[in-house]
């Protein structure tokens, strides 16, 4: 495993180590020894399988009660990544943008104190992701995809969103109604 790059101190893409022969290729997906190395001593508890077809966008998400970090990983497809930073802070309200396809052979760490959402620029995008603590209904929140102080450039003018994602918060009604309830 390889860090290849960091965002905001904290978000990271850490490039996979791929065995190739004539019967194919082998990854070690997940190692924590390895992780690690690069700060990653969290411990998962879920892991979560996300298929979406061409044109969906899932979030702006996190879960603030309990915590929840994620470890991401595309089986399948190409998708383009948005971590929004809501940790106090300089980089507060800033976002970061990753394209990340199936060949890459990525991992993409958001730790707590970041939205995570993206779109699918594929037919069918396979997504597996480990979290380090259970999904909880009530401790988690939506932040439209489209909030305009955010300025994100989703390249889609026809996304395809749950009602959860057209329902979400804009990011000014997060930081008046949602944020102060935070504990960081």
């Amino acid at each position: 495993m390889e860090l290849i790059k960091e965002v905001f101190g904290e978000i990271k893409l850490i490039k996979l180590d791929t065995f190739q022969d004539e019967r194919g290729s082998f990854s070690e997906t997940f190692r924590a020894d390895k992780l690690s190395k690069f700060g990653i001593n969290d411990t998962f508890v879920q892991e979560n399988q996300s298929i979406s077809f061409k044109n969906v966008i899932r979030g702006l998400h996190l879960q603030y009660s309990p915590k929840q970090a994620k470890l991401i990983r595309i089986v399948k497809g190409t998708a383009k990544f948005i971590e929004l930073d809501f940790r106090p802070g300089f980089t507060f309200g800033m976002h970061s943008e990753f394209t990340i396809n199936d060949t890459d052979n990525i991992l993409l760490w958001v730790p707590f104190g970041f939205a995570n959402g993206f779109l699918s620029l594929s037919d069918e995008l396979i997504i597996n992701y480990k979290v380090t603590n259970y999904w909880n209904k009530d401790g988690e929140i939506v932040i439209k995809y489209n909030s305009p102080e955010l300025k994100i450039n989703w390249q889609t003018d026809n996304p395809i969103l749950s009602d959860k994602d057209l329902n979400g918060y804009s990011f000014s009604e997060f930081q008046q109604h949602i944020l102060p309830k935070i504990n960081f």
